[in-house]
């Protein structure tokens, strides 16, 4: 029993690091994606074409992420937007983010 629990709690662990590790390669899509953005103006097409794909529906899988139509419209504004992930990922630019929140709502 003892050793189905830890070959269990193995699985498990990889299997995260697996889903993180495919996080970052949707990231990097992003990431490229805001790039072509600012050098050719195709950006959220460009993601858009990617999700749809079926190497993009794979990896938005094995990321945990549902590839539907909804993800793909928040994958297209968020490069619209032009923040690159690093920043938008920071506790910076969410504290600077509820700020302004805070500021429209007064």
């Amino acid at each position: 029993m003892r050793d189905f629990v830890d070959g269990s709690a193995f699985n498990f662990e990889q299997g995260q690091r697996a889903r993180k590790l495919f996080a970052a390669v949707v990231l990097a899509a992003l990431d490229d994606a805001i790039a072509d953005d600012k050098k050719y103006g195709n950006g959220p097409d460009q993601i858009a074409r990617w999700a749809r794909s079926r190497d993009g529906r794979e990896v938005l899988s094995c990321a945990g992420i549902d590839p539907n139509e909804r993800v793909v419209k928040g994958l297209m504004e968020f490069v619209a937007k032009g923040v690159r992930t690093s920043v938008a990922l920071s506790r910076e630019e969410s504290e600077r983010r509820l700020a302004a929140e805070e500021a429209d709502a007064a």
